[in-house]
């Protein structure tokens, strides 16, 4: 929602509910002990049957998207909202060629409209039934902060990353380029001195958190993962190498220009991986990212679960991985009332991998690739997908399995559309 909403130049709204989970009706009978201090003087030994549902309760989160999805699909314009068939925490509402769209998330709401005047009859209804604070234009939300341009939106994790900097001590220090050297290849490192693994894991878990908008480390933090366990010296200096890139590109974030044109969008992916990267066991890793438009949406690096015997079964497991987040995304999107092609492209740098998708003669000699896989094929063959050639320097996905050399790594960061805020 964000993507089209920000792309469009709509503005999106913010509510947040006040005691949110003391809203919900409890649908079944749930006792509690009476609260110390406040026991009945002729009755010590009753317990109290509760009618709402309190903190705490594992009932309260489901008694209150209950309560409000009933409050949304019930309220008094003119058609009701209908709840979204893949993402059941979206609400949508249409009059005539005007849309408003609704998205929750807990007890915090986010809400466009392409009218004004539906935007503000939402938040009087709302108002009128929940007690609840307008938190006005959306400029952050669930840690990520929006910058509004003129002519593009930024998604960032400015402040958080400098808490992470200040938590971890490493404010001080020189910077580096990439977020993975070229010529360090971590393993296990057996004979390595151990580091303190609750630490390493915080660090990790911090790291994680902000790939949400910067995807540029997603592969330097999954490979660093993988060795929470027994995690040794080399394994956190490479966690550290990770801080010193984002010490220096901390101003970086996700742009999204606006589409004033009003053009059709376009839903594409790329797909790539890394044949036999991981020293300790020689599988490959799957990387891929998809793009509504010229905006990125969605991105992965994933370790294979199996062995590939070949580059051409590499690529084509991780074309796969790619096809269903496509499909998975195709049919999201369709909730939004957008609808695509037949044919969504997925851009592969692997001839063979592609000819294995769109000829069935190949396939006597790839039988020892995973049947699952080759659903890859079928869709092909309905013409919901369709996987085309692009050079190795095209190929966008290449940051999410592989370190890249520094003006690599630049070149394919800015195409992804990471760039410094203005």
């Amino acid at each position: 929602m964000f993507t089209l909403a920000v792309t469009r130049g709509w503005s999106i709204q913010q509510i947040d509910i006040n005691n949110a989970f003391l809203n919900g009706d409890l649908q079944q009978s749930v006792f509690m002990s009476q609260p110390e201090g406040y026991e009945h003087p002729h009755h010590t030994g009753h317990v109290c049957k509760l009618v709402k549902a309190l903190y705490g309760l594992k009932q309260a989160p489901k008694a209150w998207f209950d309560k409000l999805k009933g409050f949304l699909l019930s309220i008094g314009f003119q058609n009701s909202f209908t709840r979204g068939k893949v993402d059941t925490t979206l609400f949508v509402f249409e009059k005539g060629q005007d849309c408003l769209l609704v998205q929750i998330y807990v007890d915090d709401i986010i809400f466009v409209a392409t009218n004004e005047s539906l935007c503000k009859k939402f938040s009087k209804l709302m108002q009128d039934e929940f007690e609840m604070s307008m938190m006005g234009e959306l400029n952050f939300f669930l840690g990520l902060q929006i910058k509004k341009c003129q002519e593009c939106f930024y998604i960032h994790i400015q402040k958080c990353t400098k808490e992470l900097l200040k938590k971890f001590d490493i404010e001080e220090g020189r910077t580096v380029s990439t977020p993975m050297a070229t010529n360090v290849k971590i393993d296990k490192d057996e004979k390595g001195k151990p580091v303190d693994e609750f630490k390493y894991r915080g660090m990790i878990g911090s790291l994680l958190y902000l790939t949400t908008s910067r995807p540029d480390i997603l592969h330097a933090i999954c490979l660093c993962a993988r060795f929470q366990i027994n995690p040794k010296e080399s394994h956190m200096s490479a966690v550290k190498r990770i801080f010193r890139y984002l010490k220096g590109t901390i101003q970086y974030g996700l742009f999204y220009p606006k589409n004033e044109k009003n053009e059709n969008y376009s839903l594409k992916g790329y797909s790539d991986s890394d044949y036999a990267g991981n020293i300790d066991d020689r599988k490959s890793t799957s990387g891929s990212c998809q793009f509504l438009g010229d905006c990125l949406v969605s991105w992965f690096s994933k370790k294979q679960n199996c062995v590939s015997l070949s580059t051409v079964e590499a690529e084509y497991i991780s074309a796969a991985f790619c096809c269903t987040q496509l499909l998975w995304m195709k049919q999201t999107l369709a909730d939004y009332k957008c609808s695509f092609e037949s044919n969504v492209p997925i851009f592969c740098d692997n001839i063979s991998a592609i000819n294995i998708a769109q000829n069935p003669v190949h396939h006597n000699r790839t039988k020892h690739i995973e049947i699952r896989h080759h659903f890859l094929r079928d869709c092909v063959s309905k013409r919901k997908i369709e996987i085309s050639f692009v050079p190795s320097q095209d190929q966008l996905a290449d940051i999410f399995t592989k370190p890249l050399s520094s003006e690599t790594f630049a070149s394919i960061r800015a195409r992804l559309g990471i760039m410094h805020i203005e």
